[in-house]
């Protein structure tokens, strides 16, 4: 496929991926999500963000890091006079209020909440109206900028989405939590499917085994479906539906680079489902440098490796998509 940066001209140029888009085509969405803050979520859901608006395609950014938000920086953006807080609190009534156009041609933003109250604890109805809300944005693509930590509101809007892409740095901690976020979401989307409550036991069993235990997360379908078949298959179904994707953050070496493979092997193994390693993003002084002068990285950086890495990772994304 053609890359997003033509060297030669120094500027982003259109891609072979973009294509005449119907307008009653309902759009996608990404959320980014991971185990920890400072794992680079905010960097990785603006730039693929930007990708995808230079290919032509009209992105909505949303920052949905309840209480921390800055994903409005990573986009040049000041902070937006109007931010989901408005719209919970019903000084906005609609979300179309808090739309912010970026410098950036069919990108827009919808910023995150200032503060920890409020949206932080949002009720199961107003999670829910938002994402009903969200899903009448018009829009190709929605990537939502969710926060760090496994609170119901994170994992609901993971699952949410069309694609849940995890981003993990390669130290042992990052690691550790980003297994933390895939059981806690593994199990939620368990809790959430409709007749499951006469297993919940069963579950609970199951997902509070440790890996080096013999029961795992992955025999849950194989002992159901002895007791009941019909629920049993009910299950299996829902996990093949969960694959999520992720990104490795600050390569530096070869070994680096294969933790991905190595995750999506045990994520095999121990939840029986599909780990998707669409890619890694080498590690680059121009990140924080680009945040510093509060300039969106693509842009203030066009001849930083980084600019490949997620040319690789978006046409990827898009191939799944």
């Amino acid at each position: 496929m053609a890359s997003l940066f033509n060297p030669e001209l120094k500027e982003f140029g259109p891609s072979d991926v973009y294509q005449e888009l119907s307008s009653n085509r309902r759009q996608k969405v990404w959320a980014i999500g991971g185990g920890k803050g400072g794992v680079g979520k905010s960097l990785i859901t603006s730039n693929l963000s930007i990708c995808l608006a230079l290919m032509g395609y009209k992105v909505i950014a949303v920052d949905l890091d309840l209480g921390g938000a800055n994903l409005h920086t990573c986009l040049g953006v000041p902070i937006p006079e109007r931010t989901l807080s408005d719209y919970i609190s019903k000084k906005a009534r609609s979300l179309d209020e808090l739309i912010t156009q970026t410098p950036i041609k069919n990108l827009s933003i919808i910023s995150g909440a200032q503060d920890d109250v409020g949206i932080a604890n949002l009720k199961h109805m107003q999670k829910a109206k938002i994402l009903n809300k969200l899903q009448r944005l018009d829009a190709d693509y929605i990537l939502l900028d969710l926060g760090a930590g496994t609170s119901f509101n994170t994992l609901d809007f993971f699952i949410s989405a069309d694609q849940g892409i995890l981003t993990a740095l390669p130290e042992p901690t990052s690691i550790e939590n980003t297994y933390r976020f895939i059981k806690s979401v593994y199990h939620r989307k368990l809790k959430l499917v409709e007749g499951l409550l006469e297993i919940g036991p069963l579950i609970d069993q199951a997902m509070n085994a440790k890996i080096s235990q013999n029961s795992t997360p992955a025999d849950l379908i194989d002992r159901v479906i002895d007791i009941n078949p019909e629920m049993g298959h009910k299950l299996r179904h829902e996990i093949t539906k969960f694959a999520p994707k992720l990104i490795i953050n600050q390569i530096r070496t070869q070994t680096d680079v294969d933790i991905g493979f190595s995750m999506k092997i045990i994520c095999r193994k121990y939840f029986g489902i599909n780990l998707d390693y669409v890619g890694y993003l080498d590690y680059d002084a121009t990140v924080w440098q680009s945040v510093k002068k509060r300039k969106p990285l693509l842009m203030e950086f066009p001849n930083s490796g980084l600019v490949g890495n997620f040319d690789r990772i978006v046409h990827r994304l898009l191939k799944i998509n």
